[in-house]
């Protein structure tokens, strides 16, 4: 059975949030600490997915929202723990008008591909990132890419509830993984 840590974006995610939601039902998932939320630090960030992942009893799959994503590529540069995937949602491109300048240092994301199987999901009306920009980072990084219509920033305002489609691709993309082993 596959270990899960989340990794909420900037603010972390409320309660109407699905990654919020799936916690709630399954108490196994646990979530990174960073020491804030609101003001991201990406040495602070690196560090707190560093002590998740070096906790976890196997490797796990890394569940990603939004900043946190472009935290996974810059981790796995600087790490050298084993993680058995990430499912990253909503990728934010740093270079947007709308990309929140209190996460500066993110904003240079390796290009390279990922150390590990990645899989994007993406929204055809992000605010964050464009269907385009999810599409040059599934390609620079090696990672699938699943567009799962309009849904904005795949957040607890996009009224996804449950997002009981999300669990399903998440199921799916371990089961390839475990093929895969």
């Amino acid at each position: 059975m596959a270990e899960f840590i989340h990794l909420p974006g900037i603010g972390n995610s409320g309660e109407m949030h699905w990654q919020s939601r799936w916690e709630a039902a399954d108490p196994a998932i646990r979530r990174f600490k960073p020491a804030s939320w609101d003001q991201p630090d990406l040495t602070d960030w690196i560090a707190a997915l560093e002590r998740a992942v070096s906790a976890a009893e196997t490797p796990p799959v890394l569940v990603a929202h939004s900043l946190a994503c472009l935290l996974v590529a810059h981790w796995q540069k600087a790490s050298t723990l084993p993680v058995k995937g990430a499912f990253l949602v909503a990728v934010p491109d740093p270079k947007s008008a709308v990309f929140p300048a209190q996460a500066a240092s993110f904003v240079h994301p390796p290009e390279e591909r990922l150390r590990f199987p990645s899989l994007i999901l993406a929204s055809s009306n992000d605010p964050y990132g464009s269907q385009h920009y999810a599409e040059t980072r599934a390609a620079q990084w090696g990672s699938d890419l699943t567009v799962i219509g309009a849904a904005g920033h795949i957040n607890g305002q996009s009224g996804l509830g449950d997002w009981p489609e999300g669990r399903g691709l998440l199921t799916a993309f371990v089961k390839r993984l475990e093929t895969d082993l």
